[in-house]
């Protein structure tokens, strides 16, 4: 049995006809680890809403009720650039849930990952850039609320800076934000993480892969953190219609196991969400199961199947709390 997989039915909700954001490849992803069998009935979990309580160590009541309730202006729509309906509202506390729950599973097993999660442009009052809640940062600050870890390592390997992330935990010395990303690409200003590095255009797999070997293992050895998140976003595809690398798919699973591989050999537990990806939804599917593929047989190798004295707990629905 490979690592635990989280997952909901919620997560694909209707768009209108030729909307760009790849709704579908969350039910895409699920089927085709299926037919890889690399999830198996055993493995995944389902996450229930995140309660009230959690959403609001990060994002303010006033935004929050504004959005669940449709109340949004116009512009605060425009600019998270998904049209807010009933589903969309459920798909957005289940999937903080989520990873809420894939750290929980990831401190009991060693690593686990949720087939969502990475929206790391949302901030505390408004989203941004097709993302609406910061699950990464919900779910840090769950976790250091409840005493179940002291420092938080998020390292953020989406095409795009994690503008949202980086403005959260600023003076925040529990979390420390790593972001190595496009230069040029969006968003336009970016904010001050802990360590960013922003990458020229048209890096391909080797010289992005050396500059991540010299800088990951130090980190972790520098921070030594009692979780990694990790944004394991495959817009870094030279075939992406958002991203301005060039690694190949080779280039992105070697990019998988090596931030896996680099915790797991220090013990440091990881939870990995998908983050971002655009592209024909085939090809972009089988990208989005390369981290699952790394961390499949990372696991094995490390064996880090064995039980650890941590709750795992949904939590309650939405409002509770």
């Amino acid at each position: 049995m490979g690592p635990p997989l989280v997952y909901h039915p919620a997560y694909a909700v209707p768009l209108p006809s030729g909307h760009r954001f790849p709704m579908q490849k969350f039910r895409l992803l699920k089927e085709r680890l299926e037919q890889l069998e690399l999830a198996r009935p055993g493995q995944i979990h389902q996450p229930l809403p995140a309660p009230r309580r959690w959403l609001e160590l990060v994002h303010g009541r006033g935004y929050h009720e504004a959005f669940s309730r449709g109340l949004l202006t116009p512009q605060e729509v425009r600019r998270i650039g998904l049209p807010v309906s009933e589903p969309l509202v459920r798909r957005s506390w289940l999937a903080v849930g989520g990873t809420v729950l894939t750290a929980r599973l990831a401190l009991r097993h060693g690593l686990a990952c949720h087939l969502a999660g990475g929206t790391h442009h949302a901030f505390p009052l408004h989203g941004s850039g097709f993302c609406i809640f910061n699950d990464c940062a919900v779910a840090a600050r769950v976790l250091l609320a409840e005493g179940l870890v002291r420092q938080v390592l998020v390292v953020d390997l989406d095409v795009h800076q994690g503008d949202g992330t980086a403005a959260i935990f600023t003076g925040d010395p529990r979390v420390f934000s790593f972001s190595m990303h496009a230069a040029s690409n969006f968003p336009l200003h970016k904010q001050t993480g802990d360590l960013d590095l922003a990458l020229e255009d048209g890096v391909g797999d080797d010289a992005y892969l050396r500059t991540l070997e010299r800088t990951l293992p130090d980190l972790l050895d520098q921070v030594r953190p009692d979780l990694v998140l990790y944004n394991a976003g495959v817009d870094p595809h030279r075939d992406d219609r958002l991203g301005r690398l060039e690694l190949s798919d080779d280039g992105l699973h070697r990019r998988d196991r090596l931030v896996i591989d680099a915790a797991l050999r220090r013990r440091l537990p990881v939870a990995t969400v998908i983050g971002g990806g655009y592209d024909d939804l085939a090809a972009l599917v089988e990208r989005h199961t390369l981290v699952v593929r790394a961390a499949d047989g990372l696991a094995r190798i490390h064996a880090t199947g064995t039980e650890r004295s941590c709750p795992v707990t949904d939590g309650p629905r939405p409002g509770q709390g």
